[in-house]
């Protein structure tokens, strides 16, 4: 095999790294039963069918182990237990995959399955595992029928599942954008957390995690040491229409599918979810807990998306497995309900969507507006509070009521105008600012009102900044600038950040850049190359094969028959319990005439 071919087998089969001397230690390690068994975990009914015919049929004719049978003769077999008879390209196929992962030699000639997998399979029935008769003869669960029923009603339920999820993934991509959420040492959100951004989605408090490893795998959300936070990829993705929000998300969910999922869904024709339990137990019958793990992770999160509904695949789901992403986003975007882009502004300060906003405008809205309720007609309200949080991004009160003038379908009402003006015209009373290098402070807080500086040094919320009072205007901390504005801003202050000549300046939220990964050595390649590099040390390989057979038999404490080359050329059989093996010599006790023996391993032409 060559470097890199061999690579890709040992990571197939999840060799370790360490422990391997040369390539018999790898040889006797891949021919574990427990190796063996777990490789043929990942094989379907067909390749194992393949292999467990193979051996069988070398059994049967008392060929030597490991002879290679044709792929014709391994079809036929096959075929007079299947209903719909193999081809021997199939086989020919199922060999190669096979090969590819050490389970067996595949070639012109046909396929050769090594000792310890066909003793593995053989031994299958009594661990109540499918006989080679049972593999080559499979029957299926019994599909769901496949006819041209009329999906409309679970399409309708699936873009509604995908309008909300998407929703309710943006409310949590925003919250963590305002405030982290933190994971726990052992795992999982910690309860203040996940009840707050089950409120801001309006979800129950166990759908959390869903919704958050779904925008996770998204790339929406990172989790930077011990906190959830907002990630660039998370601000451009708010932006976005639903379709296309609902694309980033149901792509990163198809690309993030190993194989054997996609292969078990998308062929499945059963309901997703424990519908398909059997199926899997029926198609993978080595497979264990594991893949079920996995299929049950990827069909929670189709549900979530709307790619099924009621455990089964809609119009929209099927185009998404068969990678047809441009057409599954076309096809949802004539079912989704439509976007508005104009809104009522009342004259207590709330606003009034008609209907779900177009994402844009939601994204722009929310700067200068909190969230009071998100249904399809959503409620905002603007406060003093949300309108200093707008300005602190850099929005002006001419920006702001440009902007809500614009979407408003019943004018300006006076009462909001009159408070975005006002509070812009007190913006500003606190200011932060960077401390350059003053003592052991980092950022300080100032106001012209002594009595709001006096509040905010007192202020228990804002403990944390550990502030500590400078004179009778200002106050510092050992923090960021940025760390004490946001803390300030959270805290309802009035404030603003100022550079050295005391100008406002506008401070972003801090989101989570994600580098690229970083490239780690495969500690297998490094396997790979010591391993040949001690093959090409070891001389003559038959010997040194010859040796390891030997090393075995001693630890084993079994007795072999060696026959052994005489001067004559004539070849005599001794029953010989070797004692050890070293200098290309063996030393064994015969026990026949029980006498001590020293062999030379050029001189034995073959053990057992």
């Amino acid at each position: 095999m060559s470097d890199d071919a061999l690579v890709e087998a040992l990571h197939a089969r999840g060799v370790p790294s360490t422990g391997m001397r040369d390539l018999f230690d790898l040889a006797e390690w891949l021919l574990t039963p427990t190796s063996v068994q777990s490789a043929l975990a990942d094989f379907d009914r067909t390749h194992l069918a393949v292999l467990g015919a193979a051996a069988a049929i070398v059994a049967e004719t008392d060929a030597e182990p490991e002879s290679t049978v044709a792929y014709a003769a391994v079809a036929e077999r096959l075929s007079q237990s299947r209903v719909e008879p193999i081809g021997a390209d199939d086989v020919r196929t199922a060999a190669r995959d096979l090969a590819a992962v050490l389970l067996c030699r595949a070639d012109d000639d046909g396929i050769a399955v090594f000792r310890g997998v066909g003793e593995r399979l053989a031994a299958w029935p009594s661990e109540g595992l499918p006989s080679l008769m049972e593999l080559a003869a499979p029957f299926p669960p019994t599909p769901v029928a496949d006819g041209a029923a009329d999906t409309r009603m679970l399409d309708a339920l699936a873009a509604e599942r995908s309008f909300s999820t998407v929703a309710a993934i943006a409310e949590l991509v925003a919250a963590v954008g305002t405030e982290p959420a933190r994971e726990l040492g052992k795992g999982g959100l910690s309860l203040p957390d996940a009840k707050r951004l089950a409120l801001a989605m309006s979800i129950p408090i166990e759908q959390v995690a869903g919704h958050l490893r779904v925008a996770a795998r998204a790339g929406l959300v990172a989790l930077n040491v011990t906190d959830w936070m907002q990630t660039d990829a998370g601000g451009d993705w708010l932006n976005g229409s639903t379709p296309e929000r609902w694309s980033a998300l149901a792509s990163a969910w198809y690309e993030a599918m190993p194989t054997d999922v996609h292969d078990i869904l998308a062929s499945a024709r059963v309901p997703w979810g424990p519908g398909i339990r059997a199926y899997v137990a029926w198609l993978y019958p080595a497979s264990g807990s594991a893949l079920e793990a996995r299929i049950d992770e990827f069909s929670a999160d189709a549900e979530l998306l709307g790619i099924t509904a009621g455990s089964t695949p809609g119009l929209v789901g099927a185009l998404v497995l068969r990678g047809e992403r441009a057409a599954a986003v076309a096809a949802l975007d004539g079912l989704l309900p439509h976007e508005v882009d104009k809104v009522y502004l009342q004259h207590d300060l709330t606003v009034i969507s008609p209907g779900p906003l177009a994402p844009r405008l939601d994204a722009r809205l929310r700067t200068l507006a909190d969230v009071e309720s998100r249904e399809l007609a959503s409620s905002y309200r603007v406060t003093a509070a949300s309108v200093e949080r707008a300005l602190a991004v850099g929005e002006t009160a001419e920006s702001m009521l440009s902007f809500l003038g614009e979407i408003s379908l019943t004018g300006m009402p006076q009462p909001l105008g009159y408070l975005i003006s006002e509070t812009a015209a007190r913006y500003g009373r606190v200011r932060v600012g960077a401390t350059n290098g003053e003592d052991q402070f980092r950022s300080y807080v100032r106001s012209d009102d002594e009595s709001l500086i006096g509040q905010i040094s007192v202020d228990k919320t804002l403990g944390a900044l550990a502030l500590v009072r400078t004179g009778r205007h200002r106050v510092a901390s050992r923090f960021e600038p940025s760390i004490v504005f946001w803390a300030l801003s959270d805290a309802r202050y009035p404030v603003a950040a100022e550079n050295d000549s005391e100008q406002i300046v506008h401070i972003a939220r801090r989101t989570i850049r994600r580098p690229p990964p970083a490239v780690k050595p495969d500690p297998l390649i490094d396997l790979v190359v010591r391993l040949r590099a001690a093959d090409a040390d070891m001389g003559e390989t038959g010997q040194a094969f010859l040796a390891r057979q030997i090393e075995a038999a001693i630890r084993e404490k079994r007795t072999l028959t060696v026959s052994v080359r005489m001067p004559g050329g004539t070849v005599s059989d001794y029953l010989l319990e070797p004692t050890s093996v070293a200098n290309g010599r063996m030393r064994a006790r015969d026990r026949r005439a029980d006498i001590e023996r020293t062999l030379p391993l050029s001189s034995i032409d073959g053990i057992s």
